[in-house]
């Protein structure tokens, strides 16, 4: 199977400077203070410790990676993830929303840089050490989002000039390596389910003596939001899957969070339902 005209390859690109820095004479001083014959650790210390705007950059930047992953599909090693194009007005417009959070939370770091700098002196005492920090006009350079989209190579287009019989080898271990990424990006998607089932099952489970599980609204929220995501993300168009996502989809249909906590009669039925899907699947 091919699916060369059902996505494209994604890759993003995140640097964020990290604003930790080695300390060398202090893990220096903690081997004399412990009395060890080498080098037992490292002292990294943080040059902006509790400044939350650099720390805005690393969430927004975690936010980004983390919503990649879940938009998208395995495919390379290389950090290409395979993006169904059925997902993509989609993935490129909150691409977009994410990009400009990312740059709005550097901006406002870069602006403040050299008055947090002077304040830090304050906060790390004898540990600042002013020549360890960028020089402003350099800072903004240690961050950076990138992101390319690219074609999905179609099998068996070896434009190389070899043998026949390199080319037949070379066709079959990329026919190969082809096959097994599709694998990949099914089991990638049957996980993402059986796991959100799973977690269903157990917080809906009612104890032998009568004790409740606690969940969050969450639950049902995120269960909606993956077989929104499950539509867009079927790019084999796994039948199965499909009727699994739908049953899912049925289950939860008008379900309220609070009323299913409340209601007994409606947990130990939504939990059987989630029984049934899983026994599916399996």
């Amino acid at each position: 199977m091919s699916i060369a005209n059902s996505g494209v390859l994604a890759n993003i690109s995140l640097s964020v400077w990290t604003g930790r820095k080695l300390d060398r004479a202090v893990s220096e001083e903690v081997d004399v203070a412990k009395s060890t014959n080498t080098r037992a650790g490292n002292y990294h210390k943080n040059l902006f410790a509790g400044v939350t705007e650099l720390e805005q950059v690393k969430t927004v930047a975690g936010k980004i990676r983390n919503w990649h992953v879940q938009q998208t599909l395995p495919w390379a090693d290389s950090g290409e993830r395979l993006l169904p194009m059925s997902n993509f007005i989609d993935y490129k417009r909150e691409l977009n929303d994410l990009e400009r959070e990312f740059n709005t939370a550097v901006e406002n770091f870069c602006a403040k840089y050299a008055v947090l700098i002077a304040a830090q002196a304050f906060q790390l005492g004898r540990l600042f050490n002013r020549d360890e920090y960028p020089n402003p006009g350099a800072i903004a350079d240690k961050f950076n989002l990138s992101y390319t989209f690219s074609p999905v190579p179609e099998i068996g287009d070896w434009r190389v000039t070899a043998d026949d019989a390199t080319k037949k080898e070379l066709a079959r271990q990329y026919e190969q390596a082809y096959a097994d990424r599709l694998n990949n990006v099914t089991k990638d998607l049957w996980d993402r389910l059986h796991g959100c089932l799973t977690h269903m099952q157990g917080r809906l489970t009612v104890s032998a003596d009568g004790k409740k599980t606690i969940f969050r609204d969450s639950m049902l929220e995120n269960a909606a939001e993956l077989c929104g995501l499950l539509t867009r993300l079927n790019v084999t168009n796994d039948p199965k899957l499909e009727h699994a996502r739908k049953e899912l989809e049925k289950t939860i249909m008008g379900l309220d969070a609070k009323d299913l906590r409340d209601a007994d009669g409606a947990r130990v039925e939504i939990k059987s339902r989630i029984d049934d899907i899983l026994k599916f699947m399996d």
